[in-house]
């Protein structure tokens, strides 16, 4: 049951976002619709929450299931509970996300398309990026995402709200460790699928495999020569 909730979660949220993505660049008289608005009020700015939980949700939570099926060892409810407490967080991430959004593009650096009005601006964010993947924070939030066992030994917590806690303690490192890979969604487009697609790929890939540290600094140094490479051509 669990396992079916970690495939089925993400994969409606995959589709909420294709279905998003492919009406923004297409027609937008459907489900994109409201991101042209010239007014954001609650109302809208609710729905631009409500985009970005739905990506932070299709993108990150595949990367937490091991730590979600380890601790919930079978238990439908534990592993509920600690799954919602990772998704609160990046609930929370989305707040964030889209007032700074909102603020980005009421001064005209992220177009209605949501991208970036700039090259120097795009490559701001590439710099920003790539540098926090060099730091000691990045890679201490890093190793606790992706060692489950050791999580679960150190910070294992009973109950019903122990679970949730524990979900929140796991959100908290996985914001710390992909908070500036996020920021390469404005600057390649928000809604844009490649670029959501390879982010997904590079958390799943740093989280799950040995190489994750190793491969942190490699896009690090890669986001870094791009956006030198976008400075000069500017």
């Amino acid at each position: 049951m669990v396992m079916l909730l970690l495939v089925l979660v993400p994969l409606v949220s995959w589709l909420w976002i294709v279905v998003m993505a492919r009406d923004m660049y297409g027609p937008m008289t459907g489900a994109s619709a409201w991101m042209m608005t010239p007014v954001w009020d609650a109302p809208h700015l609710l729905l631009l929450w409500a985009m970005w939980a739905v990506m932070m949700i299709g993108m990150m939570l595949p990367a937490a299931s091991p730590l979600i099926m380890l601790a919930g060892a079978g238990r439908v409810r534990h592993s509920s509970l600690l799954a919602l407490g990772y998704v609160a967080v990046w609930g929370t991430f989305s707040v964030g996300a889209t007032f700074l959004q909102w603020g980005l593009m009421r001064s005209g650096v992220v177009t209605p398309m949501m991208e970036m009005s700039s090259r120097r601006a795009g490559a701001v964010l590439l710099i920003v990026a790539g540098l926090y993947q060099f730091t000691p924070l990045k890679h201490a939030c890093l190793a606790a995402c992706q060692s489950p066992l050791a999580f679960v030994m150190r910070r294992w917590r009973g109950g019903a709200a122990g679970a949730f806690r524990m979900g929140v303690e796991h959100g908290v490192y996985c914001v710390g460790c992909c908070w500036a890979l996020m920021l390469l969604l404005f600057a390649g487009g928000v809604m844009n699928l490649t670029v959501i697609a390879a982010l997904t790929a590079l958390v799943a890939f740093e989280k799950l495999t040995p190489a994750g540290p190793a491969s942190a600094r490699v896009s690090g140094s890669l986001l870094v020569g791009v956006a030198a490479w976008m400075l000069l051509g500017a």
